[in-house]
């Protein structure tokens, strides 16, 4: 299997898992307020692996309108 292939297929096998993390982060930016941005930013340090971490992001800046500034 070539290196697209694989990429594309963990994207796949991934990305409900994904779109619910970025989620489960959102849902808790009223909660913290102002804390919100540097506490999501360790939140997705933590993930793994790095490909992983970043659908996470994306998904994250898709839901807020690529507004992940706010807090």
């Amino acid at each position: 299997m070539c290196q697209a292939e694989s990429r594309a297929e963990f994207h796949e096998v991934n990305r409900h898992r994904a779109e619910a993390e970025a989620r489960r982060l959102l849902a808790q930016r009223d909660a913290l307020g102002a804390r919100w941005l540097t506490w999501v930013a360790g939140e997705l340090y933590r993930l793994s692996p790095p490909p992983y971490a970043n659908m996470v992001r994306r998904e994250l800046a898709r839901l807020t309108g690529g507004d992940d500034e706010r807090a």
